[in-house]
């Protein structure tokens, strides 16, 4: 149920809208291309495995769990009320 002057279901077109966006975020920070038998971080081998699993991977298992770990700021707060976009 929405309020005011929001359209019915525009609650579930939001929570649609973040989720494709988050699709869309994860697929372009995917490798892509020719993959490295090193690691570009740390020097160490790529494993075979790794690289027949995932394609232009260019960064051992290790290192890239460490890449994933950082903070990554999504940009668009579509939950926030109006006070929180304030801030």
């Amino acid at each position: 149920m929405a309020n005011g002057w929001a359209p019915d279901g525009a609650v579930q077109d939001q929570i649609d809208d973040t989720i494709t966006d988050e699709v869309m975020r994860a697929r372009a920070l995917m490798p892509t291309g020719e993959g490295e038998t090193h690691c570009v971080e740390c020097g160490e081998e790529i494993p075979q495995a790794r690289r027949r699993a995932l394609p232009g991977a260019r960064t051992c298992v290790v290192c890239q769990s460490a890449l994933d770990r950082r903070p990554v700021n999504s940009g668009f707060n579509r939950r926030g009320n109006k006070d929180s976009q304030l801030r």
